[in-house]
């Protein structure tokens, strides 16, 4: 029997997917949680051999309970709505056994748990495209920088962070728009959440 934690904000999504899993044979969900926290209890408490969970949820993301789900043997596949290059590229690097897109047809998701259970990874082929298509241009430095102009800071807060002088970051400013090909550092925050690249 495979047993199953799901990780799902909205209630009756939660409801109905716990009831789909519960009618395949082989699988029996075992807890439901509503947020990441919860989630990464239910695992440690549990030991399910598999976490389904949704990105976008209260007091801790679904990916952010990935990344500190690694050393579990648990395996994790995210089911969202969200098909977002940085999402995916998060992910991937937290070893994730699959990602899977809400609008995928209910039986895919059991064939998919099915085949992950037998070692592989599944991926949503759009997600494929998407992580080749769009790289996050920033290096580390401008990525720091970026997630500080998010955070409202002034170039001089900044400066004063990263131990850098106000031009540096004002320079760091305008390559960064550059490469997100904005105009403002408003633009660069939307552009840069709607391609999914905040941690």
């Amino acid at each position: 029997m495979i047993r199953i934690v799901i990780a799902e904000d909205q209630r009756m999504l939660l409801g109905a997917l716990g009831s789909l899993l519960d009618l395949e044979e082989d699988m029996e969900v075992v807890g439901k949680a509503r947020n990441g926290e919860e989630a990464l209890s239910l695992v440690k408490q549990l030991q399910p051999d598999i976490c389904i969970m949704d990105i976008e949820m209260p007091v801790k993301s679904g990916l952010d309970a990935a990344e500190e789900m690694v050393d579990q043997p648990c395996k994790v596949i995210i089911l969202t709505t969200f098909a977002r290059a940085g999402y995916f590229e998060r992910a991937r690097n937290a070893e994730v056994s699959g990602y899977l897109l809400k609008d995928s047809p209910s039986e895919e998701l059991a064939n998919s748990i099915r085949t992950i259970m037998d070692g592989r990874r599944i991926y949503a082929p759009e997600l494929v495209d998407l992580a080749f298509e769009n790289k996050n241009p920033l290096t580390e430095r401008e990525k720091q920088v970026m997630e500080l102009i998010a955070d409202g800071k002034s170039t001089n807060e900044i400066a004063k962070e990263l131990y850098l002088t106000n031009g540096t970051v004002r320079n760091y400013i305008s390559v960064i728009l550059d490469k997100l090909d904005v105009g403002n550092r408003i633009e660069a925050i939307s552009r840069f959440k709607e391609k999914g690249w905040f941690k």
